[in-house]
């Protein structure tokens, strides 16, 4: 893998749910990262989030180098659909589990997100925060339909309904956006648990720090300020300029003082 990267991912219970359904994965020597977010309460919800993760990191680890791919990556979110369902079948009486996934991979000059749900990843560019998932929610369906402006979608009272997850349906597509890196590129990964609390113009002038590190506590210490009333989870990647830069500020490992191990998943 061409380039160097920056990364950083912490995971949050939030300050009103008692346990966290959130996982994150960073794998920074390898290109690839991600949030799942799960759903179904405790147990249910950790464990498919976790499935999630530990396919993703399976398929990496059992994958040579070379043929790592995103075609890779996405079979894996298939693989974890199909787990979460057969364990809802066998432990969960026919309850449903699930998980939302954003995916980030970074090969050969290339960025490539794979996404289920409304988790969201975001590209900071230039100044310029643009994002590239598309939620699977009913109140983004409403958006496009022209049913309700995207001002009113984060406040509705449908915004926390989602039309795809992973371990819903046997059937499960996972979409997918593609582009090219350009040096300085910052990418945002997310649970719904953080834009619930910061709107675009909040994210983008957190990503205005000087490290990701600094960026992630920014918008950790920003979303819990507000209330978190969801877990938070957020992982950053920046393409750095050289590996002399990659190094200095990936050994910054400052921990808040709101950061609870136990309760955290840290890749």
């Amino acid at each position: 893998m061409d380039g160097f990267f920056v990364s950083f991912a912490q995971t949050h219970p939030g300050k009103v749910r008692p346990y966290n359904e959130d996982a994150v994965l960073d794998l920074r020597e390898e290109g690839v990262w991600v949030v799942a977010d799960g759903m179904g309460g405790h147990a249910a919800g950790d464990v498919a989030s976790q499935m999630v993760i530990d396919s993703v990191k399976q398929c990496v680890e059992q994958t040579p180098a070379a043929s790592l791919s995103i075609d890779c990556l996405r079979k894996a979110l298939l693989q974890a659909n199909q787990q979460i369902i057969n364990f809802s079948q066998q432990h969960l009486d026919g309850k449903t589990a699930g998980s939302t996934a954003v995916l980030l991979h970074v090969r050969d000059g290339f960025y490539h997100c794979l996404w289920v749900g409304d988790s969201r990843i975001y590209l900071m560019r230039q100044n310029h925060l643009q994002r590239k998932t598309r939620d699977h929610s009913q109140v983004m369906d409403m958006v496009e339909q022209g049913l309700i402006p995207e001002s009113e979608a984060e406040d509705h009272p449908l915004s926390n309904v989602i039309t795809r997850a992973i371990g819903v349906s046997d059937e499960l597509t996972v979409d997918q956006n593609s582009g090219q890196l350009l040096p300085g590129d910052q990418f945002l990964l997310c649970s719904d648990g953080l834009t619930k609390e910061l709107n675009d113009t909040d994210l983008a002038m957190c990503m205005q720090a000087n490290s990701v590190s600094d960026i992630g506590l920014a918008l950790m210490h920003s979303a819990l300020v507000k209330g978190a009333s969801d877990n938070v989870s957020c992982v950053l990647v920046k393409v750095s300029q050289s590996d002399a830069d990659s190094e200095e500020e990936h050994c910054d490992d400052t921990v808040p003082v709101f950061f609870n191990r136990r309760n955290s998943v840290r890749g």
